[in-house]
């Protein structure tokens, strides 16, 4: 067979057009354009909240933290409204029976005007040593709580480490350690406003006690000087609000 015989003739045309090869021009432009498709269509990766990373410990840290603000607060309404409502109830007593007395010296007072001022007086007087007493137990809860961090503090070193206990930030800078060792300087200003007020209602208590020395008894009760220089609001609250994620929920 001659090689013509072999020829068949001119192939087919493709119903494809071929494609022309790119160059290398043209291939940078084919990526660049590829970059720029892809760049529009980018979605940057989700970075989870602070608060989808709290621990157990975090939790507690904060659930510990505000419930020791809670206990300041109250404490400040025991002694602030409560305490000084019943401490000028009794002074106003007092000095009520000294005036109903002084308009009558020639004659015995009325036994019902002396009786009635008295039971008010003695009432008032319990009130105050009721404070006392729930002074006594949020102070005794103070120091529960503190315990308690204590505790965490140890618990997240063998679940976490020690790395993590004393050196980690919770949420912004302050470790669990740095809550656990600073927190207990609180206690103090607590501590001496409570033997403040005991000082002071067993200067109330008595019934010799004069109109000056009840005042100056009560100005000492609203002053509360520990509490304004040391105590939670003084010291803690703001440290708290940019220390403790979710701090006022």
């Amino acid at each position: 067979m001659s090689r013509l015989a072999s020829f068949r003739g001119p192939s087919a045309p493709s119903p494809s057009p071929v494609q022309n090869p790119q160059s290398p021009s043209n291939k940078k432009k084919s990526r660049r354009s590829d970059a720029l498709t892809d760049s529009s269509n980018f979605q940057p990766p989700s970075t989870p909240s602070r608060s989808a990373t709290e621990s157990t410990f975090h939790r507690k840290t904060r659930a510990y933290l505000l419930e020791l603000k809670a206990i300041a607060n109250s404490w400040d309404d025991l002694v602030l409204i409560d305490g000084v409502r019943a401490a000028k109830h009794l002074v106003d007593a007092r000095t009520e029976l000294e005036n109903s007395i002084s308009l009558a010296p020639k004659r015995r007072p009325r036994y019902h005007l002396v009786g009635e001022k008295l039971v008010l007086a003695e009432n008032k007087i319990t009130e105050l040593e009721s404070i006392i007493a729930s002074l006594e137990k949020h102070f005794r809860r103070m120091n529960n709580i503190i315990d308690g961090l204590e505790a965490l503090y140890f618990e997240a070193t063998k679940a976490k480490g020690f790395q993590w206990a004393a050196k980690e930030p919770l949420w912004t800078t302050w470790s669990l350690e740095k809550f656990v060792v600073s927190i207990p300087s609180v206690l103090p200003a607590y501590n001496r406003s409570l033997h403040e007020c005991k000082t002071i209602v067993n200067i109330l208590r008595s019934h010799a006690a004069t109109f000056e020395v009840s005042r100056d008894a009560i100005a000492r009760w609203v002053e509360q000087a520990w509490l304004e220089e040391f105590g939670w609001d003084g010291n803690w609250e703001a440290l708290c609000a940019a220390e403790v994620e979710k701090w006022d929920p």
